[in-house]
């Protein structure tokens, strides 16, 4: 399991938001990604740093609402 503050240096290094990157306690392998719309270098960017650290990226499209 990587900490927070790792999630958080590779969310901000791949152009995420703070807490936009987790690693779920049941499922350690898996890296997931909620954000909306995430570009193509955002995806390529959290996609080889989970692949580098043995985890599977797994992308979760949030539509939040407005308002």
């Amino acid at each position: 399991m990587h900490t927070e503050a790792q999630l958080n240096d590779v969310a901000v290094g791949c152009g995420l938001a703070l807490g936009e990157l987790i690693q779920d306690e049941s499922q350690k392998k898996l890296l997931l990604t909620i954000r909306q719309d995430a570009t193509p270098e955002q995806r390529v960017c959290v996609a080889q740093w989970a692949r580098r650290n043995g985890l599977k990226a797994v992308f979760v499209n949030m539509q939040f609402p407005e308002g």
